[in-house]
C-alpha cells in the first residue's frame, strides 16, 4: 500500500513521469503519419496529376483558408461540450479524429492522371476538406492538452521536447521512406511509356529523349535514361504508390493515437476548458483578444515562419532534387540528416530552460539558423553539383542545431501563452487559444506552398513537362527558390520569439507564482462552500424532525393549556416524577424561565422550556425516559 501511494501525487493523480511523455509523443507521431503526407501532397498534383501550377495554387489557398476557419470552430465547439465522457472529452475528440485519418489521408491521393481537369480539381478539393477535417478534430484537442497533463513549468517543457520527438519521428519515417518508395529512377525498357504522359518540351523531339546525350546513341535495354536539359538521369513519380502508402500510414497513426489516449492522465480540470458560458463565439472578438496575448502571437508568429519558409520549400527541394540533382530518391534522407542535431537538445532541454529560459534558449537557436541559410546561399554558386550538395547538406545541419532548442520548446510556448492568456483575462481558453494558432498555422501552411508555386512557375516550371523535360535554367532557379525560404523561415522566427514573445524566464516565474497563489486562495472558498452546503443537508432534515415535535403541543393541547390546566411552570416538570429529579437531567426549573423566556413566551417565540423535549420526545414522555 505504500508503495502504491508513493505513485499518486498530492491530488491522487498517478505522477508525471516517462510514461506521460512518451504517449504525448505517441499522439504526434500519430498526427505526423498524416501530417507529413502534406509536402507530398504538393509534388503528387504537381508532377502525378501534372495539374499546372497557378490551378493547383489557388485550390491549395482556398482549402487551406477553410482549414485555418474551421480550427477556431472546432475549437470552440470542444470548449463549449459540457457532456462527460468516459475517455475525458479531449481524449474522445482525439479518437473520433483517428478513425477519420483512417482512410481519410489516402482521400487525396487518388491516382486519376488520365481525368478532365475540373474532375481533377473537384476530387482535390473533396479529398483535401475530408482529410484536412479528420485531422483538425484530432489534433486541436491533442495539442490543448499540453496544458492538462501537468501544470508544472518544466514538467510542460519536457512534454514539448516528447511531441517534438514524435514530431521528428513522425515525419522521419516517412521523410525517408516515402520518397524512396514513390520516386523511381528510368532505365530504358524498349518502350517510351515514361514519355506518354509528357509533352515534349520546345525545342527538343521526341527521338531526343531516346538517346544518350553523352554517346549520342539510342539508349540500350537497361540503359540509364538521361535528360537531354540537365543530363540528369531520369525520374518519374509512381502515383499509384503514393495512395497505398497514405493508407498504411494512417493505420499506423491510428495505433499511435491508441496508445497516447491509453497512457495519457490529465491533472487539470477539463471543466476549465471552455468559454465564458452564455457567450456565443465570436470570431471577430477572439482574434481581437487573441492579438493581445503577446506570447501567442509570437509564438504563432514564429510557427509561421517556419512554414512560410522552411515547410513551404519541401515541393520546391524535391523539384530541385529531381531536375538539378538528380536524386529525387534520397531528397527526404538529405532533409532528415541536416535535421540530425535537433536530437542532440533532447536529453538536456530541461536544464537549458532552467537555467536559460524558453525564450532565452530559442532566441540564441534562430540566431545560429539565420547562419546557416546564410551559407545556403553559396551551392548554388559551386559549378561542381556534388561539391554543392555537400554544402547545401552543411548548411542544413547548421539551420538544425538553430532549430533544435526552438523546436524542443516550441509547444511548451505555446502552453505558457495560454496560462499568459489566463493570468491577465482570468479565462484560460485553451481551446480557443490553441486552435487560433492552429489557423495561423495552417493559414500559412496554405499560403507558403500556393505562393510557393506561383514563385515556381515564374521561375520556369511547367507540369505538362513533368521532371523529365524541365530545363536546366528551371532546375537552377530551384536552388535560389529554396535557399531564400530557408532564410525567409530563419528571420520570421527571430522576429517572432526575440522581439514579440515577452515571456522571458523572470516575467515566466512571476506568473507562475501569481497564478499559484491565485489558485490557492480560491481553493479555501470552494472547499468552504462545500462544507456549507454539506452542513445544510443535515440542518434541513433536523427541522423536518424537529417539525412534528412543535405541532404534538399544537394538536394535541394548546401552548396556552399545557402551563395553565395542568401544573404551573414550576410543577411542569413534576407530573410522573419529583421535582428534583428533573433538573438533575436537564436544568434546574426556576433559571429556565428566568434566563430565557418568561414561561408563556416559551412556546410562542423559542420555547426554551420545551427544547430538550423537543430533541428527544414529546414534553409528557421526558420524565418516563
Amino acid at each position: 500500500m505504500k508503495k502504491k501511494k508513493n505513485l499518486l501525487d498530492a491530488n491522487g493523480y498517478r505522477k508525471f513521469g516517462m510514461r506521460d511523455k512518451i504517449a504525448y509523443a505517441a499522439g504526434d507521431f500519430g498526427c505526423n503519419m498524416s501530417f507529413a503526407l502534406k509536402g507530398t501532397v504538393q509534388t503528387f498534383w504537381l508532377v502525378y496529376m501534372m495539374m499546372e501550377t497557378g490551378l493547383l495554387s489557388l485550390l491549395l489557398l482556398a482549402v487551406q483558408i477553410w482549414d485555418a476557419v474551421n480550427d477556431p470552430l472546432i475549437g470552440t465547439l470542444i470548449d463549449n461540450d459540457k457532456r462527460n465522457y468516459k475517455l475525458g472529452k479531449f481524449r474522445t475528440y482525439i479518437l473520433i479524429g483517428a478513425c477519420g485519418l483512417l482512410v481519410a489521408g489516402a482521400a487525396v491521393f487518388l491516382p486519376f492522371p488520365n481525368a478532365s481537369v475540373l474532375t481533377k480539381a473537384i476530387l482535390f478539393v473533396v479529398g483535401y476538406i475530408i482529410w484536412d477535417a479528420c485531422y483538425t478534430i484530432a489534433n486541436v484537442p491533442y495539442g490543448s492538452m499540453l496544458s492538462l497533463i501537468s501544470e508544472d513549468n518544466a514538467e510542460r517543457a519536457q512534454l514539448s521536447t516528447w511531441r517534438s520527438v514524435g514530431s521528428m519521428v513522425g515525419g522521419m519515417i516517412p521523410g525517408i521512406i516515402l520518397p524512396m518508395l514513390i520516386w523511381q529512377k528510368v532505365t530504358y525498357d524498349g518502350t517510351t511509356n515514361f514519355l506518354d504522359k509528357i509533352e515534349i518540351p520546345e525545342g527538343f523531339t521526341k527521338e531526343q529523349f531516346l538517346t544518350n546525350p553523352l554517346t549520342g546513341k539510342e539508349y540500350e535495354i537497361g540503359e540509364a535514361v538521361l535528360s537531354p536539359a540537365t543530363g540528369e538521369q531520369v525520374e518519374i513519380l509512381l502515383g499509384e504508390r503514393v495512395f497505398f502508402a497514405a493508407l498504411i500510414m494512417g493505420v499506423l497513426g491510428f495505433i499511435a493515437f491508441m496508445f497516447m489516449i491509453k497512457n495519457t492522465t490529465i491533472r487539470v480540470n477539463e471543466n476549465a476548458v471552455k468559454v465564458n458560458e452564455g457567450e456565443k463565439f465570436n470570431i471577430f472578438k477572439a482574434f481581437g483578444n487573441f492579438l493581445k496575448n503577446r506570447p501567442a502571437v509570437g509564438a504563432t508568429l514564429a510557427a509561421m515562419g517556419m512554414f512560410l519558409g522552411m515547410q513551404s520549400a519541401t515541393t520546391a527541394s524535391t523539384i530541385m532534387f529531381a531536375t538539378y540533382f538528380g536524386q529525387a530518391r534520397l531528397s527526404g534522407l538529405v532533409m532528415i540528416i541536416g535535421f540530425l542535431p535537433m536530437f542532440l537538445f533532447m536529453p538536456f532541454i530541461k536544464k537549458i530552460v532552467n537555467k536559460f529560459g524558453k525564450k532565452e534558449a530559442s532566441v540564441a537557436g534562430t540566431i545560429v539558423s539565420m547562419i546557416g541559410a546564410a551559407i545556403m546561399f553559396v551551392f548554388p554558386l559551386i559549378p561542381d553539383k556534388n561539391t554543392a550538395l555537400l554544402v547545401y547538406i552543411a548548411s542544413l545541419v547548421i539551420f538544425g542545431i538553430g532549430m533544435g532548442v526552438y523546436t524542443c520548446v516550441s509547444w511548451a510556448l505555446m502552453g505558457d501563452a495560454i496560462d499568459y492568456n489566463e493570468w491577465k483575462t482570468g479565462r484560460r481558453e485553451e481551446g480557443t487559444v490553441y486552435s487560433l494558432h492552429s489557423f495561423f498555422r495552417k493559414l500559412a501552411q496554405g499560403v507558403g506552398p500556393s505562393a510557393v508555386l506561383l514563385l515556381m512557375g515564374y521561375l520556369g516550371y511547367k507540369s505538362s513537362l513533368g521532371t523529365i523535360g524541365q530545363s536546366a535554367a528551371t532546375a537552377y532557379n530551384m536552388c535560389w527558390l529554396v535557399a531564400g525560404l530557408y532564410a525567409l523561415s530563419a528571420v520570421l522566427m527571430f522576429i517572432g520569439i526575440a522581439l514579440i514573445y515577452n515571456l522571458d524566464k523572470k516575467t515566466l516565474a512571476t506568473m507562475q507564482e501569481e497564478l499559484a497563489a491565485r489558485k490557492a486562495a480560491e481553493a479555501p472558498i470552494e472547499e468552504a462552500a462545500a462544507v456549507e452546503a454539506i452542513e445544510e443537508a443535515p440542518a434541513e432534515e433536523a427541522t423536518v424532525e424537529e417539525a412534528p415535535a412543535e405541532e404534538a403541543p399544537v394538536e394535541e393541547a394548546p401552548a396556552e393549556e399545557a402551563p395553565v390546566e395542568e401544573a404551573p411552570v414550576e410543577e411542569a416538570p413534576v407530573e410522573e416524577a419529583p421535582v428534583e429529579e428533573a433538573p438533575v437531567e436537564e436544568a434546574p426549573v426556576e433559571e429556565a424561565p428566568v434566563e430565557e423566556a418568561p414561561v408563556e413566551e416559551a412556546p410562542v417565540e423559542e420555547a426554551p422550556v420545551e427544547e430538550a423535549p423537543v430533541e428527544e420526545a414529546p414534553v409528557e414522555e421526558t420524565p418516563a425516559e
